[in-house]
Parts: C-alpha cells; sequence; structure tokens
C-alpha cells in the first residue's frame, strides 16, 4: 500500500461525499411514494449496523485492507479467489457510477455532447488525481465538502425564501402502511448508498488514528443520511411525488423552481456541480479501492503503474456496460442489489464475521 495517511477529518470526508455522491441528486426509495424519507432512514440504521461488521473485522487486521485480511479468514487458495472478485466488484460499481454520470448530465445539461468526451474527461481528473495518491485525494474532498455545504445552505435558503415548498404533500404519514416501505428499503436503499460503504474497507488502514475509525465511520454515515434525507424532504415538498417519481434528476428540477425578488432564478449550475463532485469522488473511491487490490494482490513496487490502464478499462467498460439509460437504470435496480450487493456487502461480509467470531471463541477454550 501507499506509505501514506489521512486523518479522521479526512475520512469522514471522503466517506460523506462518497455516500452523497448520486444518492443526493436522483431519487432514492421513490417506490414508497411519500415515505420515501423514512425508507432513506430505514436503509441507514442497515448501513450503521453493517459498518459495524466491517468495523470489527478491519480492527482484527488493522494493518491491512479487505483483500488481504480475506486470506488470514478463510485461508490462501479461497481468499486469493474472493479477492479477486471484490477487486472486480469495486471496478464494476465505479464502472456503474461512471455512466450513472454520464448519463445524468447528458440528460440534464449537455444533451449535445457525446458520452465518451464526458466520461474521459471525469475519467482523466480521477486517474490524475489518484497517481498523486490517497493524501491529495482526501485534501481535495476537505476543499469540496465545503463548498457543497455552502451551496447546499444558500439553495436551501432561496426554496425557503420562493414560497414553494408544501409539506402537506408529504402527506399522508404510512398512508399505504409499512410494507411499500420495507420493501423500498431492502435490498435498493440499504445497498445503494448504505451498503456501499465496504469500499472503504480499503482505505481504513490508511487512518493515523486507529480508535477514531468507529466514530469517524459512524458520524459519515449518519450526516450523509440526515443530508439525503433533507434533501429527499425538499423534494417531495417542492414538487409532489409524482414528479419527484418520474424526474431523473428531482433536485435539478426543485431548484429550477427558485425564484427571488424576480432575478434569482436559474439555479441549475448548483445542481450540477452538486453532481460533479458528488460523482467525482465515489467513483474515485472505488477505482482507488480496485487498484490497492491489484498493487497488493500482485505485490507491485506502487500503485502510480495500474492507475492508467485500470482507468482506461473503466471509461471503456462504462460506454459498453448497456446499450441506453433505461437498461442500464433497469440492471443497478432489478440485478446488481440482488445478485452484487447483498452477496458482497452482506453474506460475505457476515461469513467472514461469523468465521473470526467461532475461532476467537475456540481459541479462549484452548
Amino acid at each position: 500500500m501507499e506509505k501514506a495517511k489521512i486523518n479522521p477529518f479526512q475520512l469522514f470526508v471522503l466517506m460523506t461525499l462518497f455516500e452523497l455522491g448520486s444518492a443526493i441528486v436522483i431519487s432514492i426509495g421513490i417506490d414508497a411514494k411519500q415515505d420515501a424519507w423514512i425508507t432513506i432512514l430505514f436503509g441507514l440504521c442497515g448501513g450503521l449496523f453493517i459498518f459495524l461488521i466491517y468495523y470489527y473485522l478491519y480492527m482484527q487486521f488493522p494493518d491491512l485492507p479487505l483483500t488481504e485480511y480475506i486470506t488470514k479468514i478463510v485461508g490462501n487458495f479461497l481468499g486469493r479467489l474472493i479477492g479477486v472478485l471484490y477487486i472486480l466488484y469495486f471496478l464494476y460499481i465505479g464502472t456503474r457510477v461512471l455512466r450513472d454520470f454520464g448519463d445524468l448530465l447528458l440528460t440534464s445539461t449537455l444533451p449535445e455532447t457525446p458520452l465518451f468526451v464526458i466520461n474521459l474527461l471525469m475519467i482523466a481528473t480521477i486517474c490524475y488525481v489518484l497517481y498523486l495518491g490517497i493524501e491529495v485525494l482526501a485534501r481535495t474532498g476537505e476543499f469540496f465538502l465545503l463548498v457543497l455545504l455552502l451551496m447546499g445552505l444558500i439553495s436551501v435558503l432561496l426554496i425557503v425564501f420562493s414560497g414553494i415548498l408544501d409539506f402537506s404533500n408529504l402527506l399522508p404519514i404510512l398512508g399505504n402502511g409499512w410494507k411499500p416501505v420495507i420493501y423500498a428499503t431492502f435490498p435498493v436503499v440499504f445497498n445503494f448508498p448504505y451498503g456501499e460503504i465496504i469500499v472503504f474497507t480499503m482505505l481504513l488502514p490508511y487512518l493515523n488514528k486507529q480508535s477514531t475509525t468507529l466514530k469517524v465511520g459512524l458520524l459519515a454515515l449518519l450526516f450523509s443520511g440526515m443530508l439525503i434525507t433533507s434533501t429527499t424532504i425538499i423534494n417531495i415538498a417542492v414538487l409532489g411525488v409524482d414528479i419527484t417519481a418520474r424526474s431523473t434528476f428531482p433536485l435539478l428540477t426543485t431548484v429550477g423552481k427558485i425564484r427571488v425578488l424576480e432575478f434569482l432564478e436559474r439555479l441549475d449550475a448548483l445542481v450540477v456541480v452538486t453532481l460533479v463532485v458528488g460523482m467525482f469522488f465515489k467513483v474515485a473511491v472505488f477505482v482507488y479501492a480496485g487498484v490497492i487490490g491489484i498493487t497488493e494482490m500482485f505485490k507491485l513496487s506502487n500503485h502510480q503503474k495500474v492507475v492508467l490502464p485500470i482507468g482506461l478499462i473503466v471509461l471503456f467498460s462504462s460506454l459498453t456496460i448497456a446499450s441506453n439509460f433505461s437498461e442500464h437504470m433497469e440492471e443497478g435496480l432489478y440485478i446488481v442489489p440482488y445478485f452484487l450487493h447483498l452477496p458482497f456487502q452482506v453474506y460475505l461480509p457476515l461469513l467472514f464475521f461469523s468465521i473470526t467470531l467461532v475461532r476467537k471463541k475456540l481459541k479462549k477454550l484452548h
């Protein structure tokens, strides 16, 4: 791994920006209609629980990334095999997020620009930052989180002053009971964005204060979860359930409705910046996890050798992953959560946790 360290605040920043990613600008949990915000809170509870599992495993092997400590738990051959699958998983999800970014930008603001150009610019910037290392990525995050929070605060104030909030759109709360909320939460909202925090099992060894890991991780999940919940409440209050559900990019539509003093309007750029920043950090973290996994597994002298080849693979995969946006979205909603997210985010970590726990108990008995 890199001979670099990040401090607890930088880890908090990276986790928060990663969690916000695209979740802040699209409508997650909207299958529960006006109760979408409740599904996000339910998903957050699941995310906090699963993070405790990841934390426990990290504390057993604090100097190793996930792909390395698996071999200590299940043996060298099987561990290597599962490690390779995790690397492929991280890179595949990074590819999907890059495609999300390109398609969302195409449909919202750059309809005449080729998808290849948008994705190329994004992945080139990511490769440059990752080549410089995890510390540069973390320091970049510190600046951009402040920018996003400031823009978010301005947007909320302008929405309030525009008088376009109608909280009756959130009623009746649980009008259809708990069933739609639970169905919308598991696995989709739980997996995305909360379960994806498993990627940080590759980055936790870089933290310079091991004792702060649990607090930082839980705070980042809570903070990002509250931001996503608040955004969803505002979207539904401004647009109503039907428009929020139909809109690819509801936050853009919400901010587009701002009218203050006849001259403050057309503030869509704020949302586009939010999308670009969130997606940048999400793709960067996934790609970096894949790069570090490959570097460790093949005992390479440094990670810089594989940044560009992996970046190119992710770029071209993002263009060929689906023939159109609707096919891409269908895969993301009905295939990926069940066949990829659940095994890699939940089933395998629970298996590793159980094996580690049983071993510890047996050692105590001896």
